[in-house]
């Protein structure tokens, strides 16, 4: 009987569990200068830039930081506003879950999709609508959007027309489980 524990308790020694990782990653814009283009923003490894270049313009696609009006916070968005060109977000190790806060112009939409390292879509979140806010004296909603699957190695948010934005103020990703033996 004592033999039999013994390979029990080797048996499950050796079997893969899968633990949590260390807890989200999030990245806000609260010390960043705005106003300011840049042609890519990094923090914690993590490159926000521009998903491809202008096709309208010779200039150089690039990003900046917006205030959330009647708010402390700030967010990251396409400096281009004649062309709506999607903000991509890279990672440095593949996510299992991504979620942005959002807030936008009135009548624009919001697309949030999910890369793989190929560049093929794995998941994707959308609103039709951003939320309007009821007064004038009132900030702008904030709203999230999340995507989900095994290895996402980059997020693009979209859906402003030309002339409104779409600004992301905060980027929460939760890395895969660790596999542990």
């Amino acid at each position: 009987m004592m033999h039999f524990r013994a390979i029990v308790l080797a048996a499950l020694g050796a079997v893969t569990v899968a633990a949590p990782a260390d807890g989200p990653v999030i990245i806000t814009f609260d010390q960043v200068e705005t106003g300011k283009p840049l042609a890519s923003y990094t923090d914690r490894g993590v490159v926000f830039a521009l998903s491809h270049p202008p096709a309208r313009s010779k200039a150089t696609g690039r990003v900046m930081f917006f205030p959330h009006l009647k708010t402390p916070r700030k967010g990251i968005l396409n400096a281009m506003a004649n062309e709506s060109i999607p903000v991509e977000v890279r990672f440095p190790k593949p996510a299992a879950s991504v979620t942005l806060t959002l807030w936008g112009s009135i009548g624009s939409a919001a697309i949030v999709e999910a890369c793989d390292a190929g560049g093929k879509v794995v998941d994707r979140a959308s609103r039709d609508v951003v939320p309007a806010r009821t007064g004038p004296e009132q900030p702008i909603p904030s709203f999230e959007l999340t995507v989900q699957a095994p290895a996402i190695a980059f997020v693009r948010f979209s859906g402003a027309p030309p002339g409104g934005y779409l600004v992301c103020d905060e980027v929460r990703l939760t890395l895969p489980a660790v596999v542990a033996r």
